[in-house]
């Protein structure tokens, strides 16, 4: 059963439609409401616009977005840089350990030559054989006592330095009667050193011959 109309108002169809009359029912967002004192406006409430932000095909403005296409493109630029980037930062890391290499050799062979020249001008003792050069590399790193000199001693390396491509504090030995590209050491004396990495540099050199 319809409800009358109150006083003052026009009646409604059921269900809030309008009735044959072209009345608007009450309560109709957007729309005005006529009672028999004033006319109000009903507009959606703020809460329910953020609960459904994309419009109702009115042309009004839409959520931005990305497409398929679009995140395909990005996922292709992304794979390009880290493709070029790896390989360059491979070469970056094999360049630095080239370099300390480089710098570690040198700084083994500089000690050996100072025991050399230290045994040829008699400030420290000749071990019978080793023709002025250490009998081991391990001498390098031990304090000899320089002769004439009761408190005084000489140690020509802190510690034996590690081979960056190896990653051991171990080196290839040389004396100074084996051949210089000769890998077996005979055993009378250090004279030189040599990375046991099997690698080849970037000046396409093995590192043995470094």
């Amino acid at each position: 059963m319809i409800p009358p109309a109150l006083p003052g108002t026009k009646a409604a169809g059921l269900h809030g439609a309008p009735d044959p009359h072209g009345a608007t029912p009450p309560g109709t967002p957007g729309r005005a409401c006529e009672t028999g004192a004033a006319t109000a406006i009903f507009r959606p409430r703020p809460h329910i616009r953020r609960l459904f932000p994309f419009p109702a095909r009115d042309g009004g403005p839409r959520r931005a977005g990305y497409t398929l296409v679009e995140l395909v493109t990005v996922c292709a630029v992304m794979l390009t840089l880290a493709a070029v980037a790896l390989p360059a930062a491979s070469f970056t890391n094999k360049r630095i350990k080239e370099a300390e290499l480089r710098s570690h050799l040198r700084t083994l062979r500089n000690a050996i030559d100072e025991h050399k020249r230290f045994s040829d001008v008699g400030l420290i003792p000749i071990e019978i054989g080793t023709d002025g050069y250490p009998g081991e590399l391990d001498v390098l790193i031990e304090p000899i006592q320089l002769i004439g000199q009761a408190d005084g001693s000489v140690r020509f390396l802190r510690r034996v330095p590690v081979d960056p491509m190896t990653g051991e504090a171990e080196w290839g030995l040389r004396s100074y009667q084996d051949e210089p590209d000769d890998r077996n050491w005979g055993g009378e004396n250090v004279y030189d050193v040599f990375s046991l990495s099997e690698g080849v540099g970037l000046n396409r050199v093995p590192y043995r011959e470094w």
